[in-house]
């Protein structure tokens, strides 16, 4: 066995281990395999080496499958940290992550609302349009009165589920990265589709296997997304306005229902 790295001799206080005890609250049977966590400290991760190979249509249909059992075993409430880890979430790149609060709540809105879009669009709003700020305090506004709300319960999500930490290996998918907690379905598969995964339609007809999905979630892809866009305009800057204005256009749009 051979192992990877990941070091960061200036890393904010618990970063690498809120990252092991993700992967490892992650790691439920049947579901998505994580990779291997073989020792953690301040300052690095490390785990066992991943050797990639090219995706295949079969491959990413039983990756859909293993993501939806991942999802069904749950979570404390939306936005409870992974079981042991009692201490802040971090989201965005190893040079520069963002604190993540990991504070649960009964209902996914106003989790949504007040733990994720609220505080990550207050760093992001400098850079909005005035009508990308007022139509983010109308999304936030109607997160936080349930509007979105659907009944589903606490899934058990990665949380940072872009195509890059997504590793095809001969054995098939194994996830790495996680900013796992609980929260709602939908969003790991939004951000599945943020910057493209591959075979997306065997993925999601893997996952509805297990867990068909309600009607008009396409439409609600966009508010899910939002919270990385808005990661992304703090993180990165005007590039990413644009992408992110069209998303709260989106979500204004969309409802529980479609």
């Amino acid at each position: 066995m051979t192992a990877f790295v990941k070091r960061r001799p200036d890393a904010p206080p618990g970063f690498f281990a809120c990252e092991a005890a993700g992967l490892r609250w992650l790691a439920v049977p049947d579901g998505v395999p994580c990779v291997r966590v073989l020792d953690v400290d301040a300052s690095a991760l490390t785990l066992e080496r991943l050797h990639p190979v090219s995706p295949t249509p079969t491959e990413a249909r039983t990756f859909g499958t293993r993501l939806a059992v991942t999802h069904a075993a749950g979570a404390a409430a939306f936005g409870a940290a992974p079981d042991g880890w009692t201490g802040t979430g971090f989201f965005g790149p190893l040079s520069n992550p963002l604190p993540m609060s990991l504070t649960g709540h009964d209902a996914w809105g106003e989790f949504y609302a007040r733990e994720r879009i609220g505080p990550m669009g207050e760093r992001a709003r400098p850079q909005l349009s005035n009508q990308a700020r007022a139509d983010l305090d109308t999304v936030i506004a109607r997160c936080a009165t349930g509007e979105y709300d659907d009944g589903s319960p606490a899934a058990r999500l990665h949380g940072d589920l872009w195509s890059g930490n997504v590793m095809w290996t001969a054995d098939g998918v194994v996830l790495i990265d996680p900013a796992a907690h609980g929260g709602h379905h939908e969003t790991d598969l939004a951000m599945l589709a943020l910057f493209g995964c591959p075979f997306p339609d065997d993925v999601i007809a893997g996952y509805e296997q297990v867990r068909p999905l309600r009607p008009g979630w396409r439409q609600r892809t966009a508010l899910h997304q939002l919270y990385p866009l808005l990661a992304h305009v703090a993180l990165f800057g005007s590039g990413y306005v644009g992408q992110t204005e069209r998303a709260l256009t989106a979500a204004i749009r969309a409802s529980p229902g479609g």
